[in-house]
């Protein structure tokens, strides 16, 4: 895991990696599990960098771990910092898709998972960070979306 110090944050802040994964017009949410941290929100799915590791390896990393499925990672967003009261976090975000050959992705680690379409996305409990990062993301993604003639 990789922790960058901030000497103005009471706690360090991790290194976050997620996926924005599109298909059809649709976007994959993942439910966090009862028993974690912010258990019930949704969230895009991914998470942390482990030391020495490339951000774009601990996503598919992540994936494989969270959905059992593989993605075709595209070029990173900018990344946003959130500060929750007792974790802050720098979340980095990429445009994804699932590749060709991949299984469905499954909640291994989620209560639930969901596509959903873009409009939609905002009327699901997202995570702070997460609902952060849609709002700044938004308009790329749509831009990705046009751009692909489809999901």
């Amino acid at each position: 895991m990789v922790i960058v110090p901030f000497p103005c944050y009471a706690s360090p802040v991790l290194e976050v990696v997620c996926a924005i994964i599109l298909r059809d017009h649709e976007i994959l949410l993942c439910q966090r599990a009862p028993g974690q941290h912010l258990a019930g929100h949704w969230e895009f799915p991914g998470g942390k960098v482990e030391e020495g590791e490339e951000a774009a390896a601990a996503l598919q990393r992540e994936i494989r771990e969270e959905l059992d499925c593989t993605v075709e990672v595209g070029e990173a967003l900018p990344p946003i910092e959130h500060h929750y009261p007792a974790l802050s976090l720098r979340l980095q975000a990429f445009p994804c898709r699932l590749v060709p050959s991949s299984p469905e992705p499954q909640a291994l680690d989620h209560a639930a998972i969901r596509w959903m379409p873009l409009q939609e996305v905002e009327s699901l409990s997202l995570a702070g960070a997460d609902h952060r990062l849609w709002v700044k993301a938004r308009e790329v993604i749509e831009g990705e979306i046009q751009r692909s003639g489809s999901g």
